[in-house]
Order: C-alpha cells, then structure tokens, then sequence
C-alpha cells in the first residue's frame, strides 16, 4: 500500500481516513505503512492502550478496515497508574491456585483510569494475592472481565497465565453463563422476552451507547419477570453477549429502564411519574442502577470441572424491593 498523510491533526493526534484501496486490511498492517509507527507491536500497544481508535471506537489490531473509516492516533501516552497493593477486604467465594471468584460491591471500579487511581479491585487483588502481578497485563492484572463501578455482583479473577487464557477464551466463545438480577420501572406486559437489537456508540453523544448507532455489534439479552409490584419488577436477564452497558441498554430500549440509572433510565423523571408517596419512597431509595450480578457459571480453567456461584441481592436492592411489594399489597 502507498504511504499516506493524516488528512488533519496536531503535535499529540493525527486523524487519518482510509481510502478505497484500504478497505478490507487490518488495521495494524494499515498503520505500519503510515510511518507513524517504528514496528507492529508499537501499533498494537498503542492500540491496547486505547491511543487508536476508528470513528471513536476502539477496536483490536485485526480490525477490517472500511472504506472511509476515521483513525484517529494519540500520541500522547496514557498515564502510568501506581498499581499498589491495597489492604481492601474482598467477599470471596471461591479461590484456588488458579483462579478467584469474588463478590464486588457497588461503588467499586475493578481497574485503575484516570479519576479512579486508587481504591479499586485491582488495588484489592494485589495485596490478596502477592504473585498476581502481570497476569494478563501489567494494567490489568487478572481480569478476564468487567463490571461497571455502580453495578455490584460476581466476577471470575485469574491467578495464573494459564487461567487467564482458558478463562478469556470461555468468555469470547460465549462459554459463560451470566445471570443478573435487575429492578426496572414499570410492568412488563409479558413474563420474559429477548431483545435483539446491535449495540453501538451513540451517533451523537459518544459516551453512551445506543442500538441506533450506525456500526452496532450482534447483541442478545433474555429476561424474565421473577417478581412484579405495579410500578416495578424484578428481572432475572442472561446476556448472550457482552456489550458495554448492554443490559441498560436493552431494557431502555424496550420501554423498562434500570431503577436509579442515570445515563439510559432518566430514573428521576420514572419516579416523578408514579402518583404516591410510598411509591416514590421506596425507588429513591436506589442511589445507582439496580444492576446485580447474581450468578456467574463456567468450567474451571484448568481442570474442566463445572463451576457455579450464586449471590444474593445487595442491601439496597433487597431493601427497595422489599418497600415496594409492601407498597403494592397496600394499593
């Protein structure tokens, strides 16, 4: 391929727009005919590092280019994170010389990022375990998965390289189990469903996701109703894929967004539209999304054996749905 030009950019970016004879080739073997890049694994760390992205999404080194597609390249490298050990309690429900399945409560962020340096459950795994470091990736040692910081829930930590691995590929074959319980507003009309919709960066905002978005990815979540109460229900959801923010997504899209969530749920404007004060009440009482990871099942990394966990709900979910089956048998 002939070397090109970004079209625009500064000292720290530089944007580059893939032309005709670039459709098709990855993404990395693209770069390396910029003159950008000294070698292929400086392309794939900056890549790692979130530095690279294509039309403000970040994508992997194999990437199939599309004709016209944005790249835009920042120099500037991230900020070195003090990955120290931190004395954190953990809510351990299983641990072996390979792996650790961990209960994360609310409010925890799982890897340091800028405005999260410390605190996290990285900082917690790092003291608990004193051989962890590296373990897929010096930045994020041992996670094989994420959840967000105000969804609370079981997770699955990898102590050795060889975990990592088995765990990650369980993961990307769609070998795991994940089962979440989720408050939502409103009354389902029928007793389970599945939405169907592909998940993309938002058109316009590009911090939240969206199923409007113009490149959205396959996305599959089931749902159940376990408990109803009027203006609420609790859902059992088991997602098919593993898409930034998918469970709050979904259901947003289907007219029953996530109590307290913010960003998808307009949560505040949900409860304004209930017509008591006991009803108001108990849904004020959620102070993040009503997301929980309540049951993670996948086959040991290393022996094979078949493996399932269970969590219950937190306080402050158990507490709010607690409030409004009260509320419901008053009405």
């Amino acid at each position: 391929m002939i070397p090109m030009q970004p079209i625009s950019g500064d000292d720290g970016e530089s944007i580059l727009k893939v032309p005709s004879p670039g459709s098709g080739e990855r993404l990395d073997i693209f770069l390396s005919h910029t003159g950008l890049f000294g070698t292929r694994s400086q392309i794939k760390r900056a890549i790692e590092h979130g530095q690279i992205t294509v039309d403000d999404v970040a994508v992997k080194p194999g990437y199939r280019l599309k004709d016209g597609d944005l790249i835009r390249v920042r120099r500037t490298e991230p900020a070195e994170y003090d990955l120290a050990p931190e004395n954190i309690p953990l809510d351990i429900y299983h641990e072996d010389g390979h792996l650790l399945v961990v209960n994360k409560p609310a409010g925890m962020v799982v890897h340091p990022a800028a405005g999260n340096p410390g605190g996290t459950l990285v900082n917690a795994l790092l003291f608990h375990c004193a051989d962890l470091s590296g373990i897929g990736g010096v930045r994020r040692p041992g996670i094989v998965h994420r959840l967000d910081k105000n969804t609370s829930g079981l997770m699955v930590v990898a102590k050795s390289d060889a975990a990592h691995a088995g765990l990650s590929r369980q993961f990307k074959e769609h070998l795991v189990t994940k089962i979440y319980r989720v408050l939502v507003h409103g009354n389902p009309k029928e007793s389970e469903g599945v939405v169907d919709l592909p998940i993309g960066r938002h058109p316009v905002d590009r911090k939240r996701m969206s199923t409007v978005s113009r490149r959205g990815k396959e996305s599959l979540t089931r749902w159940r109703v376990e408990e109803r109460y009027g203006i609420a229900a609790l859902l059992g959801v088991r997602i098919e894929t593993g898409r930034t923010h998918q469970i709050r997504v979904h259901l947003s899209a289907i007219g029953y967004p996530v109590v307290g969530d913010a960003v998808y749920g307009n949560s505040k404007k949900q409860i304004v539209m209930v017509q008591d004060n006991a009803g108001q009440t108990a849904l004020k009482q959620m102070r993040r999304q009503a997301l929980h990871a309540s049951e993670l099942r996948f086959h040991h990394p290393i022996t094979t054996a078949p493996l399932c966990f269970s969590s219950p709900l937190p306080d402050d979910m158990a507490l709010t749905c607690a409030a409004l089956k009260e509320r419901a048998t008053d009405v």
